[in-house]
């Protein structure tokens, strides 16, 4: 099967490069790389060129990166269809591991393992144990179900003509991923997990940046909650279960979060032993994962379990912006109370880029021998 890549690109020519080197370095080579250069004011059409790429410049800035995708859709002509983040650097073999999910007909999409790229700041360091968590927990279970709940749209293959059949990647929710993922489910199509192939994303390093991703990502999961619920339950209960357990989640992550406090004022367990008790509890159920995704991706174990502590400050973000996606999108919007996000803001085109303490004070810089 011919493999037709997809690289939504808004303002990206400093990203880009690496990941188009990924693609042009594929053991199994694509059949055609597109970017869609949309509405970019720096040099990404420039660079994309310069790898050899088809560039596709919309008159205007498509506003979203299902919209992009979708500009570039007519173009494809290989039977599957990758979606890949401008941000996000795939492994060599990716296209080689993930194609053979489509000998199965009934596969209608498949994504690989995700990790970060970088971990230089607190907030890069949280995102990477929720994904060394999340990809080596949550989704092989979800996926031992045949019922994954979002192949990831930075790095997700799909059936053209599925593609087509659904009128294009979904413009109707913030997140074209889970949509799509969903509505395959739903209309009796398989998603696939791929631990095997693994790819790369550049996730937030600065705060201002993750709470724009997380707002869209939260904002997003309860757009299609709202649109996807009564059919999940109907025709695809294994995936409406875990849709549950993810709301449960969420309403209980605020107790949870102060479960020491309660120890210490219903039972007058002294604080230090309450928090103790909590923070045990907590490494005993996130530990035993990260010890074996460590050992799967050959990553060094004391530097994954130095990160621990990071990963509540990603936490604090996520259930902020989770309860209020819940509140926006579930109560107020379909009273009328409130607008369902739309504009679709990636983050990192909009803040300035993360510069390393060393470049910001050149005395501190590495010295090198």
């Amino acid at each position: 099967m011919r493999v037709s890549v997809v690289v939504p690109a808004h303002n990206e020519e400093h990203g880009l490069p690496a990941t188009l080197r990924s693609l042009l370095a594929q053991t199994e080579p694509a059949h055609q790389i597109i970017v869609v250069d949309d509405g970019s004011a720096d040099r990404t059409g420039e660079v994309a060129r310069s790898y050899g790429a088809t560039v596709l410049r919309p008159p205007r800035n498509l506003g979203s990166k299902a919209k992009a995708q979708n500009h570039a859709l007519p173009h494809c002509d290989g039977e599957l269809v990758l979606a890949v983040d401008a941000d996000t650097v795939l492994a060599p073999d990716y296209i080689e591991k993930l194609r053979p999910a489509f000998d199965d007909p009934a596969v209608a999409i498949a994504a690989g393992n995700v990790q970060t790229r970088f971990t230089r700041t607190v907030w890069e360091r949280g995102r990477s144990i929720e994904y060394l968590f999340g990809f080596h927990w949550h989704r092989p279970i979800q996926s031992g179900a045949h019922s994954p709940m979002v192949c990831s749209g930075c790095c997700s293959a799909f059936r053209r003509d599925v593609l087509l059949e659904f009128g294009g990647f979904p413009e109707r929710t913030i997140v074209e991923d889970m949509d799509l993922t969903w509505s395959a489910q739903i209309a009796g199509h398989k998603a696939a997990y791929v631990g095997d192939a693994v790819a790369w994303a550049a996730d937030p390093e600065t705060l201002p940046y993750l709470r724009r991703q997380v707002r869209r990502w939260m904002a997003g999961f309860f757009q299609n909650v709202r649109l996807h619920l009564r059919p999940l339950l109907t025709r695809k209960p294994m995936l409406a279960l875990w849709v549950s357990l993810a709301i449960l989640e969420i309403l209980i992550a605020p107790l949870w979060w102060a479960t020491p406090a309660l120890l210490t004022l219903a039972w007058h367990i002294p604080p230090a032993q309450a928090l103790a008790w909590w923070w045990g509890t907590e490494l005993l159920l996130i530990t035993p994962p990260l010890i074996y995704a460590a050992r799967r991706r050959r990553l060094p174990l004391l530097r994954v379990l130095a990160n621990i502590p990071c990963v509540y400050a990603t936490r604090a973000v996520n259930t902020y912006y989770a309860w209020k996606g819940l509140i926006i999108e579930l109560l107020l919007a379909p009273l009328g109370l409130a607008t369902s996000l739309t504009t679709y803001e990636k983050g990192r085109a909009n803040a300035p880029a993360y510069t390393p303490r060393h470049a910001r004070n050149p005395r501190k810089a590495p010295q090198i021998p």
